[in-house]
């Protein structure tokens, strides 16, 4: 299959306010039940277990004017959370079955009760992942937690999981992570290659349409990407944090490339790539779960060893990909983000990385602002390399 087409079906998935793919896949495939994942990390090797879809919830972006959201949530909380309920009380979301919501902040654990409020006939589960990741009792109570989803989700289904369909669950998510984490070798080698927005839009469906589905659309994509051989030209090397939950537009994505970034790294759609080894495919399952996220995850703004283990993990990122700078592209209002950038910041004017912030959100129209700020760090670097 072509580059272009597979960019071009993979937009599809995520570019439709009225998500046509997903209402698709539900009339043609009997007895599917689908359940909506809010950023960042939920953990959807469950929902799978459980003999569910999984589909990773990013909002509505441009594609939805917020008419009915605003009369139940503040105006000065952050975009995803607004047009993700905007979706649900339009009916865009009545393909899924429920929604679950992870403790990544505040937003959204007020969206996971705004949600059970609104839509009754529909689950609206909220799991609580531990603060203390080295208390004895972590595991534990994570472990009960994850049981207590899975008694949720089988409901819905109609089955509760056995041990080896939680072993199938986790090797395919081992695969996909594995292709994933391809793709970014591959940009950090040879990102000219790979445009951003390209590989971001190829990513991107992977959160929504069946998991094997969107493997082998993946595995078609990375052969494409190994046999480009475009030239590389003067850009700056740089990755990008702070993106973690709501997600820029492609046209911001495509902007910080055209104002001369190479993109070799990111936190985009940091669901998919969660866990930094495979999950072992032995022992009790919700225990290995429970274990690998508390010590096996990416670190970010919303799960970390804390503020000095945060911010040296950062220049690692920055060193292992050899970048010229850091861009901090946070979404507007994200809290979670905004003070991790004032810890980040500290790090890696420490280690002597230049760096440039901005915030986005969800509707915005134009990036010219952007552009030139853009443009300025990209010209500050080149002139003193």
């Amino acid at each position: 299959m072509r580059l272009d087409s597979i960019v071009a079906e993979c937009r599809e998935w995520f570019l439709d306010p009225g998500f046509a793919k997903l209402r698709a896949l539900r009339e043609g495939t009997p007895g599917v039940r689908m359940i909506g994942l809010f950023p960042v990390y939920t953990p959807e090797e469950v929902v799978l277990a459980a003999g569910l879809l999984p589909v990773h919830v990013y909002g509505g972006g441009t594609m939805v004017e917020i008419d009915h959201a605003d009369s139940r949530l503040q105006s000065f909380v952050c975009s995803i959370s607004r047009t993700t309920f905007e979706l649900g009380l339009t009916g865009r979301l009545d393909v899924l079955d429920g929604m679950i919501f992870p403790s990544i902040c505040d937003v959204s654990r007020n969206l996971s009760g705004l949600w059970r409020r609104n839509f009754p006939d529909r689950i609206a589960e909220f799991i609580h992942f531990p603060e203390n990741l080295g208390s004895a009792h972590a595991v534990p109570y994570l472990r009960h937690e994850l049981k207590r989803l899975e008694q949720v989700l089988s409901h819905v289904s109609g089955r509760a999981p056995s041990d080896e369909d939680y072993r199938s669950a986790f090797d395919l998510l081992n695969r996909h992570r594995r292709a994933v984490d391809e793709v970014y070798a591959l940009r950090g080698e040879a990102p000219w290659n790979v445009p951003l927005a390209e590989a971001y839009a190829v990513l991107r469906a992977g959160g929504m349409m069946p998991r094997e589905q969107h493997l082998r659309l993946l595995k078609d994509a990375l052969a494409e990407w190994c046999s480009r051989q475009n030239r590389p030209q003067d850009r700056v090397r740089v990755i990008l944090e702070g993106s973690f939950c709501e997600q820029p537009s492609l046209e911001l994505l495509q902007t910080i490339e055209e104002a001369g970034c190479y993109v070799l790294n990111d936190d985009l759609l940091l669901g998919q790539r969660w866990f930094t080894a495979p999950l072992p495919l032995s022992g009790d399952p919700l225990e290995v779960l429970a274990r690998h996220v508390l010590a096996r995850c990416v670190p970010s703004a919303v799960h970390h060893p804390g503020p000095e283990g945060r911010g040296a993990a950062l220049v690692e990122k920055a060193r292992a990909v050899r970048a010229d700078g850091v861009l901090f592209c946070m979404a507007k209002f994200c809290e979670p983000a905004l003070y991790d950038y004032a810890l980040l910041k500290r790090s890696v004017d420490a280690a002597g990385i230049p760096h440039l912030a901005f915030e986005f959100e969800e509707k915005m129209g134009t990036f010219e602002s952007v552009r030139t700020q853009l443009e300025t760090f990209v010209e500050s670097i080149l002139l003193f390399s």
